[in-house]
């Protein structure tokens, strides 16, 4: 829950933050650098990872929900769709960065990458498969028996899959964002109104949430610190009961993890439930709710300008857009260079 602790921490960080240092020992927000890996192991993943044959029909990979070519690690949709067109209630999280992630899912019922692999891969409205049928399809493959005996020292299982995979997911750490090497001392690598955006993204307290090196992702919170969200958006579907669903404590009702923002510009729409088709519109809506607070047009776009700078290098690629696309309501597919 929103703590005093951080509403304090806040308060400290908007000092410095017209101080105008950059001092990573107190700055909320810590540069990304990419994680150890086995490299064998995750090479294995990546195949993996793009493989229909997870699915019960062979139709879908974890590709399909994650496009790490082109969406930001997302699929762009409000709820993803499974085999044979199932339509689930959740809105896709991007893959990137999710090994610095506390826990997996909305809810944080998975705790590592290797135990949030079950869920798409038998999921009902996802792969809907089961794993004895996904292992003995990839021991037919005389390639993967060849693969998992080089990397694993032995045949193909179950658990060796999902290491293979989470190893690869490990990989997908976007370094090099222009903020991080603002950050790491480089002042002239994002402009005056990102600068602007990350104070007001301070002095407005979303670093209560949102900070650490994923900007997000290390803690849960209640959705409607300052006002009931579900109240004015009435709902009774299992996915708005947050981690309550994991826990059964009426505490963790709505709760969810915060997600990550690194890669926000890229991975509308927003929330648990992909109600939120706009970054603007993601913005407003938190402000209001979280923190009690309306946003004018100028901070808006301010803190937008600030969120374009955490994007990311990716195999180095930058995945930052070309194009800034100001994701407001009233303005919503007008684009700006």
């Amino acid at each position: 829950m929103l703590s005093r602790v951080w509403i304090a921490l806040a308060v400290g960080w908007l000092s410095i933050a017209h101080a105008g240092a950059v001092d990573l020992n107190v700055e909320p927000i810590q540069p990304l650098e990419a994680l150890p890996v086995d490299k064998a192991r995750a090479a294995l993943g990546r195949k993996l990872f793009f493989d229909t044959r997870l699915s019960v029909d062979n139709s879908i990979s974890c590709a399909h929900c994650h496009d790490i070519k082109d969406m930001g690690g997302a699929d762009g949709l409000a709820h993803s769709f499974g085999v044979n067109g199932r339509e689930g209630e959740a809105n896709s999280p991007t893959v990137f960065n999710a090994a610095l992630n506390l826990a997996q899912f909305w809810d944080g019922r998975a705790a590592s990458l290797e135990a949030q692999i079950d869920g798409p891969v038998t999921g009902h409205a996802e792969m809907a498969n089961r794993w004895p049928a996904v292992v003995a399809r990839l021991r037919a493959d005389a390639e993967y028996r060849r693969a998992f005996r080089r990397v694993f020292g032995g045949g193909i299982t179950a658990a060796r899959i999902k290491r293979a995979i989470a190893e690869f997911e490990r990989t997908l750490i976007t370094t090099g964002a222009r903020f991080d090497r603002y950050l790491l001392g480089d002042t002239n690598a994002i402009s005056a109104e990102a600068k602007r955006g990350y104070a007001l993204f301070k002095s407005y307290g979303c670093v209560a949430c949102h900070q650490g090196r994923n900007v997000g992702g290390n803690l849960f919170q209640v959705l409607g610190v300052m006002g009931d969200y579900f109240a004015d958006h009435p709902s009774d579907r299992a996915i708005d009961r947050g981690r309550f669903n994991v826990t059964g404590k009426a505490e963790d009702m709505h709760v969810f993890k915060v997600p990550s923002l690194r890669l926000a510009v890229l991975t509308a729409p927003y929330f648990h439930d992909g109600s939120q088709r706009t970054l603007a519109g993601a913005i407003r809506t938190m402000a209001r709710y979280q923190l009690g607070r309306e946003i004018p047009e100028r901070d808006l776009r301010a803190i937008i300008a600030f969120l374009y700078s955490l994007v990311g290098e990716y195999q180095g690629r930058s995945l930052e857009p070309k194009e800034r696309i100001w994701l407001a309501p009233e303005n919503f597919g007008r684009r700006e260079r």
